[in-house]
């Protein structure tokens, strides 16, 4: 099986200072490289990549999706039109369209990805494994937790990763330390 990665909200040619200035960068164009270094420094060839949503803005050039390493799976943003979808389809025709959530299994674990923070959980189940985990977008905050005392809403967004994709493992380990923490 292949590796499992999520991100989100990479706005890539979204020409607005609010955005690319809180992720260090002074432009759109370093922003846009920065992603991109980053993502291929985090991505193996053969993995899997969940975006969940906005993945492309403004005057974009929908070939910076060609130098991005890994298999492209989208969950729509709010920003993701019917045209920039088909862009992004026509320029990685082996990009996967979930639509606007899914629910996947990792393990025992089942994921409900979406572009927003929704919330999945029941707290009053006794077993991690029992929760539904909600993996979000959008909020373009820089903590994983919009909701500190809800270990499972968690936000996979550039804002909160250093400009990278989360690994699975790396997300699952911190909502179960939190958990572990809130019980």
């Amino acid at each position: 099986m292949s590796e499992v990665f999520f991100t989100s909200d990479t706005h890539f040619f979204h020409n607005k200072g609010f955005l690319y200035e809180p992720r260090g960068c002074t432009s759109i164009e370093e922003m846009n490289e920065l992603v991109v270094d980053n993502w291929n420094k985090t991505i193996p060839d053969n993995s899997l990549v969940y975006h969940l949503g906005d993945v492309l803005m403004g005057d974009y050039d929908v070939s910076i999706l060609k130098r991005l390493n890994g298999q492209l799976c989208i969950v729509r943003g709010n920003h993701d039109t019917d045209r920039k979808l088909r862009d992004i389809f026509a320029a990685r025709p082996d990009t996967i369209y979930v639509g606007t959530s899914d629910i996947i299994k990792i393990g025992k674990l089942s994921l409900f990805l979406c572009h927003y923070p929704a919330l999945t959980a029941n707290f009053d189940e006794k077993y991690f494994s029992q929760h539904v985990i909600n993996l979000h977008g959008h909020t373009h905050t820089s903590t994983n937790w919009l909701f500190p005392e809800n270990p499972f809403i968690y936000h996979v967004g550039l804002d909160s990763h250093n400009c990278s994709p989360i690994h699975v493992d790396t997300i699952i380990a911190q909502i179960r330390e939190r958990w572990n923490t809130l019980s």
